[in-house]
Order: structure tokens, then sequence, then C-alpha cells
């Protein structure tokens, strides 16, 4: 009888171990990573949406509307604005307002006009007046009308020349000429004006003429003066003049 000697080659080696593989293992090894977790939802939730800022609520409810000046350009348009809101007799009565009103302007104008023209009269014997700081002075007519002051605009008309000379410096007694507007106690002096012509202006009124003879002081002086045209006052020059006071009015401002 045979003897075998080691192990049959089935049981030389170990038997391996079936693996068993379970529905339950299998899963946990291929489960896939836990998805993202929605963010926390408050737990008081309201259906109203935020309002938008207030400055857009405002825009939304009031339109823009075009700005229009509240100030009055004209009396047009104050009538027609009275005329809208309390009828058209009131519109009426401000057309009617302003016709008075430049209605009784005009008469009186017209009414100081007479009055300076009822009060003028021409001096028939003309006399020599003789002023404090040398001005020599004859009335030729006395005007009836405003005295100007200092800011009052006086329209004159003016003719002189040098003692002695024939040639006129100035002249707007011409029919082609106008008459000069100044504003009393302004200088410089132009056209030929001087300072004794300003002294002599304060003490006569609209409508007066004189003829004025201005010492060389209150001329041009010792320097004379260069008024344009090839027309030089010389140095220590006595002028005369003939000065008449057209108008006086306050000066615009």
């Amino acid at each position: 009888m045979a003897t075998y000697i080691g192990s049959p080659p089935f049981l030389s080696h170990p038997l391996a171990r079936p693996r068993h593989f379970s529905s339950t293992s299998s899963s946990s090894s291929q489960t896939p990573p836990p998805a993202s977790r929605p963010p926390p939802q408050p737990l008081y939730t309201s259906s109203v949406e935020p309002s938008p800022p207030a400055s857009v609520e405002v825009d939304k409810q009031k339109p823009s509307k075009p700005t229009t000046s509240t100030t009055a350009d004209s009396t047009d348009w104050i009538a027609s604005n009275l005329t809208r809101r309390f009828g058209l007799g009131a519109g009426l009565a401000w057309v009617g307002f302003l016709a008075v009103g430049v209605v009784s302007e005009q008469i009186k104008t017209r009414l100081e006009v007479s009055q300076q023209q009822a009060d003028t009269r021409d001096i028939e014997k003309q006399e020599e007046v003789m002023l404090p700081n040398g001005i020599r002075y004859y009335e030729l007519r006395v005007g009836g009308g405003a005295s100007p002051r200092p800011g009052d605009l006086v329209v004159i008309d003016l003719k002189g020349n040098v003692q002695g000379s024939s040639q006129e410096f100035v002249d707007t007694f011409g029919r082609d000429e106008k008459p000069l507007a100044i504003v009393m106690g302004t200088r410089p002096y132009s056209k030929g004006l001087c300072e004794g012509i300003d002294y002599v202006l304060r003490s006569m009124k609209a409508g007066g003429k004189r003829r004025v003879v201005i010492p060389p002081h209150l001329g041009f002086g010792e320097k004379g003066a260069d008024l344009g045209s090839g027309v030089e006052i010389p140095p220590f020059a006595t002028l005369e003049y003939v000065v008449e006071v057209d108008k006086v009015s306050i000066a615009p401002a």
C-alpha cells in the first residue's frame, strides 16, 4: 500500500476565503459626497418687497413740471393773470389804472411845462451881477422851472469864446447842434465846460439864460486846454459864455 508523503496538491495551498459582497458595504464605499446645503432661510418671511429709495418714489408720484418765473416781466403779464383769476373785469380795471397813470403823468408834465413857460420872462434891462469868487453874469432870461441840484441831469445850450477873440470853442445853439447833458457836480469837465459854468448853473432855473464871464482860476487856469480839432484855450484866459438851461430832471440810476 503506497504511502503519500506530504499533503496532496490541493491541500498544500491555503484555502482562499471567499469574499462576500453585501449591498450595504458596496453602497457605503461608493457613496457620493454630500451636496452643498442651501443657505438658511429666515424664520419669518414677508411677502412685501423692499421699497425703493424715497427719492425714486417721489419722482414717480410727482412728475417734474416746467419751471416758470413768478416775476412779472411786463404789465401785460399782470393784466392776463388778473383776468384768469378774477375775470375780465379785473384785467380791464388794471389796464384802466395804467391808462390813468400815464394820462396823469402827461398832464403833470404839461402843467409843469406850462407853469415854467408862464414864470419865464425876458429881462429888458441887463445888469451885471458880481459874485464873490470873481464870476460876473448878466441875466438875459429868468427861468420859471426847477433849479438843478447836485446829481441832477441838466440839459443846456452853451456858447463860449476866449475874451477878446471871436473864435468860439463851443456852440450848441446852431440848428444842427445837439444840447449838452451833464450831471451836476461831476468831473472831469468836457465839451468846453469848466468849473465856473458848474457854479453858475446852481443859481439858474430851467428856461433861464445868462451871459457869463469866467475868470481864469475857474476856467482852464494856468495850463489852458486842448479841446481837439485845433481848438486850444491859452493859459490864464478869461472866458465868455452864453448858457441856457433847457431841462432839469433826476439823473437815471
